[in-house]
């Protein structure tokens, strides 16, 4: 039922979606019937998929490096007070900037290259990885820390033993936010200055006024991060059956 459900929401949204270009009677610039979108796919489907494994490598990379930087950052930081007190509001600064004003300044540092977009990637994500891996290693129970404590453990065996692995579900909560901030860095990078990608089918179908196309290539980048997403939440009950035993 699991998968049921999706496909009933799917077909309802199709279904109200072609009701209202039937009633309302938009124009195809505006908005595109659901057939359009199925002619424009099946007309461009090697092209599509094509730019879709282009995004799919770019979020799969900016999101890997994201997830290696912000888990040692937030050891970092919750390993020490001072480094805790000099980068959190650093971090909380950097955050609160729009990325898509970064933009311009990473194709001039790095160009119009596959290395700004997967830069843009990594700095959307970055942030809620830190903070899922700082509020997991905080939140260590008391108990937990005497066990480890009764059991004489030196502060690197409390860390990997007790406080790391108590520390994974918020982690991967950090990782299911940052997985669709994944897609929109790597669209918002193929757009602004990228030469391949589904942003850059985006950019240029919609300048061209080809809405078929535009709508056909941001269904497509919904899906592959609908994909990604349901593959971190299937990562996370392969790796914590146990949270998913002792949770109500």
């Amino acid at each position: 039922m699991r998968a049921v459900y999706p496909v009933i929401g799917l077909l309802v949204l199709l279904g109200a979606w072609w009701a209202g270009v039937a009633v309302f009677e938009p124009q195809p610039i505006v908005l595109p019937a659901p057939v359009m979108v199925w002619e424009a796919f099946r007309d461009h489907t090697a092209y599509l998929l094509d730019m879709a494994w282009v995004s799919t490598q770019e979020i799969g990379a900016g999101f890997a490096l994201a997830t290696l930087l912000g888990v040692l950052g937030g050891i970092w930081l919750f390993g020490s007070r001072v480094v805790d007190r000099m980068f959190s509001p650093l971090l909380v600064a950097v955050n609160a900037v729009p990325k898509i004003a970064l933009a311009p300044l990473l194709m001039v540092w790095l160009g119009l290259t596959w290395q700004s977009r997967i830069t843009m990637v990594m700095l959307l994500c970055f942030f809620p990885i830190v903070l899922g891996t700082v509020a997991g290693l905080r939140a260590t129970p008391s108990e937990v820390a005497e066990l480890a404590r009764s059991l004489r453990a030196n502060r690197l065996q409390t860390f990997a033993k007790f406080r790391l692995p108590g520390a994974l579900p918020q982690l991967f909560v950090g990782l299911r936010v940052a997985m669709p901030l994944a897609a929109v860095g790597s669209t918002i990078g193929e757009m602004i200055g990228g030469d391949s990608g589904l942003g850059f089918v985006v950019s240029t179908a919609s300048g061209s006024s080809d809405m078929a196309l535009t709508f056909a290539a941001l269904l497509l980048l919904a899906l592959v991060s609908v994909v990604l997403y349901f593959a971190i939440e299937l990562l996370e009950k392969l790796l914590l059956p146990w949270h998913t035993a002792t949770t109500a």
